[in-house]
């Protein structure tokens, strides 16, 4: 795995660790989750499409 990508992994885990405590605090906000899940989906993207 790439920096860029391990990176954008750290990032990713760190927003779900986010939304997750904001869930618990605040209440559910979709767009959050909404937000967090195309995080996802650009990390899993890039970690498929990285050069080897």
């Amino acid at each position: 795995m790439s920096g860029s990508t391990r990176t954008m992994g750290m990032l990713t885990a760190g927003a779900l660790v986010a939304v997750t405590a904001y869930t618990v605090a605040l209440g559910s906000n979709g767009w959050l989750w909404f937000g967090w899940v195309i995080l996802g989906l650009i990390t899993i993207g890039m970690a498929a499409t990285r050069e080897t």
